[in-house]
């Protein structure tokens, strides 16, 4: 697909059905180039997303089919990437179209296959087109943007979705008449705290005194709690951790959606930005936690245990983690979808957005509406939420 991005150059759009199409310098350049290493993200690193698809947990016969864009100069220089797949479901993506689906196929259309841009699995906030430096980054938005439009009306897809962008990004993309929706997560935000009882000190008296029963409850167990990190985590410990996940994985999702190779190769090549968090009774796991650091934030992402220990989840996914983060100057811990209970323990209500490209002109004009009661509902629900800070007032 052609572009014209200026007076004396042209461009193109070309779709790539494999990351290593692109290649780990070309991909990992621009995503460089658009984060700093203090914003730095891991699951837009090349390593992340070619490990899901190394792995098989991104595929046709998944439903997640890589359709990467990469913008390119008349040279063939890589200048701007987006992830896209062409999805065939709506699972693993945590904003949720089900009820989108639904109407469309009720009323004689066929909502699947659809474009998704998003990290497969992962409700993190990330920016979805990355460039390089020279390249006016509002412009090749802008180009890929009208690059999904064209997509859709092309082939028989339905419609082209955004998850968890950054606002600035989200901004470009409405301008390019794609519909916004808004949502929430909770994160914790480190107000420059000494260490963890600085933290708690900040909260009123009877969230503090609620943590600290819910801490002394998980070490009542009297299981050892180690952090591990590069080539503290070992083959074993992948072993262990992927029983838990599995377990906690098929009581969620009924079907799990990462395989045990994939952990095998974020360990080998990611693991300086692993933190395994893994309660041991003894010299058996009995429970663990996986985090990705980011060049300021802590991601919490999966979490499972083969036991019942009252309190431990909290320990391990909320506690420790804002433990961690603080020790290690880190300036948030993002949590994970959903969970009104990480207000209690700090986490506090954070908008998020996506964008939408609906193709069918009447479907469009029908989501829009819903979109508009969606976001009246969810910023009222977001103020709402603000009042339960467990933060003393004048410092949440």
């Amino acid at each position: 697909m052609s572009q014209d991005m200026s007076q004396d150059r042209s461009f193109q759009l070309h779709i790539l059905h494999a990351i290593s199409e692109i290649g780990e310098a070309a991909w990992n350049g621009c995503l460089h180039d658009t984060l700093s290493a203090r914003k730095a993200n891991p699951f837009l690193d090349y390593a992340f997303l070619d490990a899901l698809e190394k792995s098989g947990c991104v595929c046709e016969q998944t439903g997640w089919l890589p359709h990467h864009m990469a913008l390119k100069d008349e040279d063939g220089t890589v200048l701007a990437v987006q992830p896209l797949y062409l999805k065939s479901h709506s699972q693993g993506e945590y904003v949720f179209d089900y009820a989108w689906a639904d109407a469309m196929e009720r009323a004689g259309g066929q909502y699947y296959p659809k474009l998704q841009s998003a990290i497969p699995f992962t409700p993190v906030n990330a920016p979805k087109v990355l460039s390089r430096k020279g390249v006016n980054s509002d412009v090749a938005i802008a180009a890929m943007a009208n690059g999904l439009k064209q997509l859709c009306d092309r082939y028989p897809i339905s419609s082209a979705h955004l998850t968890f962008l950054p606002e600035q990004q989200k901004t470009i993309f409405e301008r390019q008449d794609f519909l916004v929706r808004r949502d929430q997560q909770f994160h914790w935000v480190n107000e420059d705290y000494e260490d963890y009882e600085d933290f708690l000190s900040h909260l009123s008296s009877r969230k503090r005194k609620n943590i600290r029963k819910e801490r002394k409850t998980a070490q009542s167990h009297g299981l050892t709690i180690l952090d591990k990190q590069g080539d503290a985590i070992l083959e074993s410990d992948w072993d262990a951790f992927f029983d838990f996940y599995m377990d906690t994985g098929s009581r969620k999702w009924g079907s799990p959606y990462l395989n045990r190779t994939f952990f095998s190769m974020i360990g080998e090549r990611m693991a300086d930005r692993v933190l395994l968090i893994m309660a041991y009774d003894g010299d058996l796991p009995v429970a663990g936690a996986l985090n990705f650091i980011g060049g300021d934030t802590l991601y919490g992402r999966y979490w499972g245990t083969i036991g019942d220990y009252p309190c431990l989840h909290f320990e391990l996914c909320y506690h420790r983690a804002i433990d961690w983060a603080i020790a290690h100057g880190l300036m948030c811990v993002e949590a994970g979808a959903q969970g009104e209970h990480k207000i209690a323990r700090g986490y506090e209500p954070q908008t998020t957005w996506s964008a939408h490209w609906i193709d069918h002109p009447a479907f469009r004009e029908a989501i829009a509406d819903y979109l508009e009661r969606e976001r009246q509902a969810a910023e009222a629900e977001q103020d709402f939420l603000a009042t339960l800070s467990p933060f003393k007032k004048g410092n949440g």
